[in-house]
């Protein structure tokens, strides 16, 4: 049963432990997912790749087209609970490059249709000393659109995991109207740990509105961790919910008001100067 009122959402974050067994996978989404919406959300959200984690691989072997059967799953369910449902993230196929795939999030409403669909733009290739390097490039194709959608009263941008530390989307998507933006995670625990928090919160404040990052925790096999601690913050970069190191659902209800309030005591949004940014015309130099 949703409780919604006028300016108000009641939303869900799931967290899994996903791995390389893809009906093991979604067989728990699905249970999570109802558990949600038994306990009143309205939108509820998955983590990054939740149905299947696990090697490059199989993970092309584990992709699928949109729609397809992952989807049409996800749309049942919205259509059985009347809710909205953020599919987190999984490989989506590319038809024309078998040897990549798009990393890819689709929002679907109440009556199961697909309302906006988001490929991850910005990919983890990274080295990190002494512990792993990853390379999602290398079977990852970027996408290259910016996505919002309205959910009731309120409009929702979409980003994936490692976008989170290009700040540049974040305000383009608060630009353009955003109250609320999913960022789904499969973070790493080198990272996580020092830098998990440290990122919703900044890009919650700096743009004054909700952030909700469900996320992937525990171990996934051949040594890769995931740091969990999925969370929602509000726009004045306060953690309303946060998850335990387990399998879970948190849930926080957002609200219109609380975001004009703080965005009118700190108007940073207002207060921007772009014409003195010069940018692009100052060159990147990176050391």
């Amino acid at each position: 049963m949703n409780a919604n009122g006028a300016g108000t959402l009641r939303i869900a974050a799931i967290q899994m432990n996903s791995g390389d067994d893809k009906a093991r996978n979604i067989e728990t989404a699905l249970r999570l997912i109802d558990r949600a919406a038994e306990e009143g959300a309205r939108l509820i959200a998955l983590p990054e790749v939740w149905t299947f984690l696990g090697g490059d691989a199989a993970s092309l072997e584990a992709a699928e087209s949109i729609p397809g059967p992952v989807t049409e799953l996800l749309a049942e369910r919205a259509r059985r609970h009347d809710v909205y449902i953020h599919g987190g993230s999984f490989q989506e196929r590319i038809a024309d490059d078998p040897q990549r795939t798009w990393n890819t999030t689709v929002l679907i409403d109440p009556r199961g249709n697909i309302i906006a669909r988001y490929r991850k733009i910005h990919l983890f290739d990274v080295v990190l000393d002494g512990v792993a390097t990853y390379q999602e490039s290398a079977v990852v194709a970027p996408g290259d659109e910016i996505v919002l959608a309205q959910v009731d009263d309120f409009t929702v941008g979409l980003t994936i995991c490692y976008d989170v530390r290009f700040p540049e989307l974040y305000r383009i998507l608060a630009l353009r109207g955003a109250d609320l933006i999913f960022q789904p995670a499969a973070f790493t625990m080198t990272t996580g740990k020092d830098h998990w928090e440290t990122l919703i919160r900044a890009r919650a404040i700096e743009n004054t509105l909700y952030l909700c990052s469900p996320a992937q925790v525990g171990s996934h096999g051949d040594g890769k961790w995931c740091y969990g601690r999925s969370m929602i913050v509000n726009p004045w970069g306060t953690v309303i919910a946060t998850a335990p190191d387990e399998e879970t659902v948190i849930h926080a209800t957002i609200d219109k008001e609380s975001i004009a309030r703080i965005r009118r005591q700190v108007p940073s949004l207002a207060n921007r100067m772009p014409e003195s940014y010069a940018w692009p015309a100052v060159p990147a130099v990176v050391r």
